[in-house]
């Protein structure tokens, strides 16, 4: 998966535009619907994330697209250029089918958090949504911070209550290599 996300960037960044895959060159279990995320980093900061939460199509495919994305199309920033291709850093994050999470009040949602594993997806009014991977708990290692924040990226207020918002779980397989 690393080796296809590497060529998708590669292929971006001598072509401009994502590379043809057929899934069938590849194992049985790559070519499974499974929804993932790209996520770039240089010198330790994000530099790109795209990705699907439901299993849109092969993963493979998946990866391609979504390390393509990530690199090219993330509209938090500029095409990624050649010169900063040195030291860029590939994770790629497998979700596993998300689960809606029940709670009573806010109290009852921080007890069944799992900080570190689970990725959460939350729901508001107007369809109002967004989503951190598991790997954000390493930013926001507080359960409160993690949900305000959460909010805030689905463009609700930090404190807007929970009892109109739904939330589903993840946990996610994850890869990393430099480009």
């Amino acid at each position: 998966m690393l080796d296809v996300a590497r060529r998708a960037i590669a292929h971006g960044l001598r072509r401009g535009a994502p590379p043809a895959l057929d899934p069938a060159d590849y194992p049985e279990h790559l070519r499974a619907q499974r929804a993932c995320f790209v996520t770039l980093n240089r010198d330790g900061r994000l530099r790109g994330c795209i990705g699907h939460l439901e299993p849109v199509q092969p993963l493979i495919a998946d990866v391609s697209e979504n390390a393509f994305a990530a690199a090219f199309r993330d509209p938090r920033f500029p095409p990624l250029g050649e010169s900063e291709s040195a030291g860029l850093e590939i994770h790629i994050s497998v979700l596993s089918e998300p689960e809606p999470l029940p709670f009573r009040d806010e109290q009852d949602l921080l007890a069944r958090l799992h900080p570190g594993e689970d990725g959460l997806i939350l729901q508001g009014p107007g369809g109002r949504r967004g989503t951190f991977l598991p790997s954000v708990w390493e930013q926001l290692p507080q359960p409160r911070e993690f949900l305000a924040q959460l909010r805030l990226k689905a463009g609700l207020p930090a404190d807007f209550p929970l009892s109109q918002i739904r939330i589903w779980r993840y946990t996610t397989e994850s890869f990393a290599g430099d480009y």
